[in-house]
């Protein structure tokens, strides 16, 4: 192979690598779009062994829902990374984790009251 096979090659290569990774980095929050059903465990506590599913919603990257009085809002982003706050009466509390095709899962707290625990969610 020539010198300017050779760089003609690793130059191929080398643009293919890059749009393989650029198309990566780009993915789309909505893949995520739909309704969940989302379970919360707890780690323990009386207060805490009270928790209520609920149900959220996800389009464009935006999360909203609850049940039972709980109210979720937050963001998930293009890898499935979510953020959430948790908010009931005067309660506030926040959970993260992954998404992931039709699941999902993470950790939930709410500081104030010394609950925490957490969370699995099934695309519903």
């Amino acid at each position: 192979m020539s010198t300017i096979q050779m760089k003609r090659s690793v130059a191929a290569l080398c643009l293919t690598a890059g749009l393989a990774l650029s198309g990566a980095a780009k993915a789309d929050p909505a893949a995520y779009d739909g309704t969940w059903t989302v379970s919360l465990a707890s780690n323990g506590g009386l207060m805490c062994s009270m928790i209520p599913g609920l149900t959220i919603t996800a389009r464009n990257g935006n999360v909203s829902g609850g049940g039972s009085g709980l109210r979720v809002s937050g963001q998930v982003g293009p890898s499935g990374s979510i953020n959430l706050a948790l908010q009931r009466g005067g309660i506030q509390g926040s959970a993260s984790g992954r998404m992931s095709g039709a699941s999902g899962s993470g950790s939930w707290a709410v500081a104030s009251v010394g609950c925490s625990g957490r969370w699995t969610a099934h695309r519903s």
